[in-house]
């Protein structure tokens, strides 16, 4: 029954719960990117979705505008090209919030997957090994938990197989938890380094 019905009422209540109690924060925080720095408040992004489709998924802007497009964060030299606000965005994970409209409207849910870039050929084809593309992507995961940035593409994709075979209710409120734990502690944040990964 979650599986098939439950999972998607779940994404919508809170989704939009999350979006009308949030509304205040959403507001400071574009007053605060805008002033930070010259650009848009979105960052928008082509990322993969159920099936391999591609959907653009929303963020906060922590990043110059003349940052290189479609690349991991991992792959960007240090941390030159994030703004002052950015840096803090991240490492709370605040700039992640716009995405409750990607789950709102059916883009994403709220445990699964993190979304690959549309490029990430490598961790798109791990993850078809283990039907971990069949499932919507969310915004946090089985794999978030268990390691974040720091996992290598291999067992990143062997954690959301693992969740795309088994997931459940108690599953997503475990990694929910997990989830908040990992945010309040910073865990598993790479900004730059050798393993690969999408944020």
């Amino acid at each position: 029954m979650y599986r098939k019905f439950g999972k998607r009422l779940c994404d919508l209540c809170f989704s939009f719960f999350g979006l009308v109690v949030f509304s205040p924060i959403f507001l400071l925080i574009s007053l605060w990117v805008k002033l930070d720095s010259k650009g848009p408040v979105i960052f928008r992004q082509r990322r993969v979705g159920k099936g391999k489709t591609h959907f653009t998924i929303l963020k906060f802007r922590t990043m110059r505008t003349d940052t290189p497009s479609d690349t991991a964060t991992h792959l960007l030299a240090g941390k030159k090209y994030l703004t002052r606000a950015g840096r803090i965005l991240r490492r709370t994970s605040l700039d992640e919030l716009s995405q409750l409209w990607n789950i709102l409207v059916g883009d994403m849910s709220l445990v699964g997957p993190r979304p690959a870039l549309w490029n990430q050929y490598d961790l798109v084809a791990e993850r078809d090994r283990y039907g971990a593309n069949d499932i919507a992507p969310g915004l946090t995961g089985w794999a978030q938990v268990h390691g974040r940035d720091e996992l290598p593409i291999p067992e990143k994709a062997r954690l959301d197989g693992v969740y795309a075979a088994e997931y459940s209710l108690k599953m997503d409120a475990v990694c929910i938890l997990r989830t908040f734990k990992n945010v309040f502690t910073g865990a598993g944040i790479v900004e730059k380094g050798s393993k690969p990964g999408a944020r």
